[in-house]
């Protein structure tokens, strides 16, 4: 373990994004808007109800709290030394790479921003800048 403050940076970040995902799987299964916050209200109903908005038949928003929860089992089993780190930064890599490939989608398909997708993608983007400090790239 190189850095205990970047492993409980990670922790931290991937809890933020697990609410994230928790607030975006509540108004799913309500059938309900979510609050669009910084771009306009119809944006988010536009991304959130978009073909997009499921990978392979299943909705974004389940898949990032399964991520989220891989995550954070790994760098649990990191943190006691029963795992190296690269699987965890394997799942982080490749949800990063999966959120720019979404903000990409946001804005050259759906040609519309959500708040809380936005959010994913910064909360993924840090993870990939901490998990870049853990492995000593950066």
């Amino acid at each position: 373990m190189e850095n205990v403050t970047n492993l409980w940076m990670l922790k931290i970040i991937a809890i933020i994004g697990l609410l994230n995902t928790l607030y975006l799987i509540y108004h799913k299964v309500k059938g309900t808007n979510v609050l669009c916050l910084g771009f306009p209200e119809e944006w988010c109903k536009k991304v959130t109800q978009s073909s997009q908005s499921k990978t392979f038949g299943i909705p974004n928003p389940y898949l990032g709290f399964a991520m989220l929860t891989a995550i954070l089992v790994s760098l649990r089993f990191y943190e006691i030394e029963a795992l190296p780190f690269w699987p965890a930064f394997l799942l982080i890599t490749f949800g990063f790479l999966f959120s720019i490939y979404f903000i990409y989608v946001q804005a050259v398909k759906i040609k519309a921003f959500c708040t809380w997708c936005v959010l994913s993608a910064v909360v993924f983007l840090f993870l990939f800048l901490f998990s870049l400090l853990e492995m000593g790239i950066l």
